[in-house]
């Protein structure tokens, strides 16, 4: 029973067969038909029966096919006794009804045990379905397969040479066997060797390994060293052959390369017309943008993937950058720290090799050198800009994109290299903020850290190894990356140490991958065909690479920048959802505080409530051509008036009113006013407009700030952009010139045209010399004090010195009573006399003190007289228009303040054309451009909107600007999934 479970009651049976057919030879042609043998023929009968069931239940063995058992014939045999020939059949068929129970369970049995072995076996067997998104699809492949048809189509084999000699022998071989050959090489198994492998069972060739034979006897030599001298033949002539196919492939991708550039320019022609779509690593970098800086109070964090690129200073960072977006775009130096802040770089394909900044619509062509040379010294000039004073480094992120044919879609990030002492010329936190810097961008869980080690070094010198070992213990998201492996090579007295490092044995850090590349001879000129051509030579004779030290998927960059897109994708794949599902809850929370906070208010941002504060300052700005001409001549001619009055009643009148005679008086006005024409009076009364401009605005704004509906957090807004604006606006030169022409003749015309403007100048003229009587009434008041009816009435005393005054003004009244016509100044025999007068009355001052009095009070006699003669000349026109003779009053007073008034009336109207027709214009332009300015000047912005109301606001706008982002990013992902 246990023989027929195991499988083997069937070459048991037939050994007891071979043994008894040893024993008793049967030949059916000898069999006798009498009846003397019968007892023989029984004996066959039972022997023949057996052989029968033997060879029934035979096919339970596992005999190899190819093991050709003779099976004896069936021969019936006609017996003259039925009754013996039934009960032979009766005793098989019994037998064979018993067998059957046995059969079954035994099958029943083997099957169960079989199925437990095989689902053992098939536990233990490693899940390789992760190979499924590293190798090519159907379609790929038969692609390839097609192509490398084609090449294998003129393919000569070499004329001499192990290949050639077995080529037949192989073909035999594949004729011969079911299953064929495999193509086995190692390294060839893994990363983009699988792809060789499959493309070459495929095509049709099949190559093996296979040792030679033997030698013959005859040979002189060594049969174990013939046999190792054949095995390194061939192993020569195998590695020459996969570099051949290698070449090949090479030549096919780039061939692949240009027909996608041309489809890609054949579709950008076609649709010129339509909207352009954006890529897939487009929106993901506009999304990463976004979040780069976002800040909140819910410490929502980044945690989508990026390629992080960290290593020592000078250890080739920037280098292998460049290999991967192949075009030599970052700041060269030697030695010297040229990275200084973030540099956020996405790869992307497209049919030109062109580079554009985020906040820039310039592209700059990647194929030509100059252009190259622009963008290095623009990245440059950004990271110079972004450093603040007293900083080496910043945190600032420069985000570009780099788009050409062939190129790997991805995000990388190039940080400042780790340092290990602070040099002079640099901060002294440098160290400790590149250190953090790093700690930032690695910390986010999903980030790939590609880990640059220098290979010409020593690796007990590594510091940036020890940094990724402490944050990604486990390495499920690092790639180690050796450069300078040509050096390395050429200095390394144990070649065994660098397999070390790439087999992940030196280095007490894990990672998903290794790589070793090399990244040019050092000299900054070499393009970056020059060093890929450089690296393809280098590993093709390495002795490293041709002893099976280095795998052929851990060479080159391009096989670098295969596997880290690769990673990068199946990094996003994995956690966009939970970060869109992030964003989401945050939005809610957001959503929630602000109708707990503001409910009757809108959810304007930071630009919405500028945009408000902006239409309402424009409106403002519209408002001053609504004023009315009268309005703008009264308020320029009121306040030319106040600004001239002084240099008018100073410089002009008062020296003319002492003169002899009229002609004195005439003569002195027409000097004066001509020279205050000339130089100051177009440039005062251009003040004057600007002056009156800007008042003019700052009411209209005033007026509008008290509307219900106005809102209180554009006040800052208005204000800023209403200060500024005025501060920029200058009058015209032009009009500035005109309007001193005016004055000019005005000023020099003397004749009153009619009754109506004499009356006016009259009017003029009391009302001023009123106005500064009431100036010079309150200016005596101030330096003698409270009078006798203020003492009583309001409880007031004089002071000591008020009270010097009261007496010295006595003294002064009698000398202006005795002299009507006094002078403005005091003789020094009338300050003597004052003097004297005073210290009889026990009051001692000096001349200073009586000077001081005598100017208010004579000033006070001067215009009281002034209006005496106004009032006289009411009625002086008729006289006037006579020519002022000596009986009549002498009104050239009147006369002067006509031309002042009349100056006043034609600068007030040609200011207020100037202001209306060009000046409002040019404010309201020059209003908004400073709104533009602010606009753009996000720091300004900040400034003067600020609260809780504006932070909520804008953070409920980025939040779902990043959702929607985040939306249409993975709805585009799964769409192209």
């Amino acid at each position: 029973m246990n023989r027929l479970v195991n499988g083997k009651f069937g070459p048991c049976c037939s050994q007891v067969l071979k043994h008894r057919r040893s024993l008793v030879r049967y030949h059916p042609e000898q069999i006798c038909h009498t009846a003397r043998q019968s007892s023989i023929l029984k004996h066959t009968m039972h022997e023949r029966t057996l052989q029968i069931l033997v060879l029934r239940y035979s096919t339970l063995t596992r005999i190899n096919k190819f093991d050709a058992t003779p099976r004896p014939k069936i021969v019936y045999i006609r017996t003259q006794n039925p009754r013996m020939v039934a009960g032979v059949a009766v005793r098989a068929v019994s037998r064979l009804l018993k067998l059957r129970y046995l059969v079954l369970g035994g099958a029943v049995a083997g099957g169960t045990t079989l199925k437990v072995k095989y689902e053992a076996w098939k536990e233990k067997f490693p899940d390789l379905s992760w190979m499924d998104e590293y190798m090519p699809d159907s379609e790929g492949l038969r692609g390839a397969v097609s192509g490398f048809q084609k090449f294998i189509s003129h393919f000569n084999l070499p004329e001499k040479g192990w290949l050639k000699r077995n080529v037949n022998s192989i073909k035999g071989f594949v004729a011969d066997s079911s299953q064929g050959l495999s193509f086995q090489s190692q390294g060839l198994n893994e990363g983009r060797g699988s792809f060789l492998t499959g493309a070459v069972k495929e095509s049709g060739i099949h190559i093996t390994m296979k040792a030679p034979e033997g030698s013959s006897s005859s040979s002189s030599k060594d049969p174990k060293r013939e046999e190792w001298d054949r095995l390194e033949q061939q192993k020569e002539e195998f590695l020459e052959a996969q570099l051949r196919y290698q070449r090949e492939i090479e030549r096919l991708e780039r061939e692949n390369r240009q027909l996608k550039k041309a489809l890609l320019l054949k579709g950008d022609r076609s649709s010129f017309s339509r909207r352009e779509k954006k890529s897939l690593i487009d929106m993901y970098s506009e999304v990463l943008d976004e979040l780069s800086g976002y800040d909140n109070s819910y410490n929502t964090q980044d945690h989508l993937p990026r390629v992080v690129v960290v290593g020592d200073q000078s250890a080739g960072k920037t280098s292998v950058l460049e290999m991967v977006a192949q075009a030599r775009i970052f700041p060269r130096g030697s030695g010297e720290m040229m990275t200084r802040s973030p540099v956020k770089v996405t790869l992307s394909e497209g049919p030109q090799h062109v580079a554009q900044f985020k906040d820039s619509d310039r592209q700059f062509d990647l194929t030509q050198e100059k252009e190259l040379v622009s963008l290095r010294q623009e990245i440059e000039l950004r990271m110079k800009n972004s450093v603040k004073d007293g900083q080496t480094v910043s945190s600032d992120v420069i985000s570009l994109s780099v788009r050409g044919p062939g190129i790997q879609r991805m995000v990388l990030v190039d940080l400042p290299g780790i340092i290990s002492t602070v040099t002079s010329g640099m901060a002294a936190d440098t160290k400790e903020s590149i250190h953090d810097m790093l700690t930032h961008y690695m910390s986010n869980p999903n980030a790939i850290i590609l880990c640059i080690q220098d290979g010409a070094i020593d690796a007990e010198r590594s510091i940036v190894t020890e940094l990724v070992s402490d944050i990604d213990k486990e390495g499920k998201r690092t790639i180690f990356v050796l450069t300078k492996v040509d050096l390395a090579e050429k200095a390394s007295t144990n070649p065994n140490r660098i397999k070390q490092i790439l087999d992940g044995k030196l280095f007490p850090m894990k990672a998903l991958g290794y790589f070793a590349v090399v990244t040019g001879k050092g000299n900054l000129n070499d393009s970056i065909d020059d060093i890929r051509k450089y690296e393809q030579e280098f590993f093709r004779g390495s002795e490293l690479f041709r002893s099976g030290s280095l795998k052929p998927s851990q060479l080159t960059t391009q096989n670098l920048s295969f596997a880290v897109s690769d990673i990068f994708w199946q990094m996003v794949r994995g956690s966009i959802e939970q970060q869109a599902d992030t964003y989401k809850a945050s939005r809610f929370n957001l959503e929630t505080e602000w109708k707990n906070n503001f409910p009757r208010l809108r959810e304007l941002d930071r630009d919405e409530l500028f945009d408000k504060a902006r239409g309402e300052l424009l409106d403002v700005t519209m408002a001053l051509g609504e004023i009315t001409p009268k309005h703008w001549e009264d308020a320029i001619s009121k306040l030319l008036w106040k600004r001239v009055s002084n240099h008018v009643f100073k410089n002009i009148y008062l020296p003319a009113a002492h003169s002899e005679d009229a002609g004195a008086f005439n003569t002195r006005v027409d000097i004066e006013l001509r020279n205050w024409a000339e130089q100051q009076l177009s440039k005062l009364s251009v003040e004057v407009g600007l002056q009156t401009l800007q008042n003019e605005f700052g009411t209209l704004v005033e007026q509008d700030s008290k509307k219900n509906d106005h809102d209180v957090i554009y006040d800052d807004v208005i204000s800023c952009v209403q200060t500024e604006s005025l501060s920029r606006h200058s009058w015209l030169p032009s009009n500035k010139e005109n309007l001193r022409v005016i004055q000019f003749n005005t000023l020099e015309d003397r004749s009153v045209h009619d009754k109506q403007q004499w009356d006016a100048a009259v009017q003029f003229m009391e009302g001023i010399l009123q106005e500064k009587m009431k100036e010079v009434d309150k200016n005596i008041n101030e330096l003698t004090g409270p009078s006798t009816t203020e003492k009583w009435v309001y409880w007031k005393s004089q002071s000591q010195e008020q009270n010097d005054r009261c007496k010295t003004k006595e003294e002064l009244d009698k000398i202006i009573q005795s002299d009507v016509k006094h002078k403005d100044t005091l003789t020094p025999d009338e300050v003597t006399t004052v003097r004297r007068n005073l210290f009889m009355k026990n009051v001692e001052v000096d001349d200073k003190f009586v000077q001081e009095t005598w100017n208010p009070i004579y000033r006070k006699h001067f215009l009281q007289r002034s209006l005496n003669l106004a009032q006289e000349c009411r009625k002086g026109f008729f006289h006037y228009q006579r020519g002022f003779n000596e009986t009549g009053p002498q009104c050239h007073d009147i006369v002067l303040f006509w031309r002042i008034q009349r100056m006043l009336h034609l600068t007030s109207n040609a200011l207020r054309q100037q202001i209306v027709n060009t000046e409002v214009r040019r404010l309201e332009k020059e209003v908004k451009e400073v709104l533009d300015d602010f606009m753009e000047d996000e720091k300004k912005k900040k400034k003067l909107l600020y609260g809780r109301r504006v932070e909520l606001a804008e953070e409920l706008k980025r939040v779902r600007r990043i959702q929607e982002k985040l939306e249409d990013f993975i709805a585009a992902l799964n769409k192209e999934k």
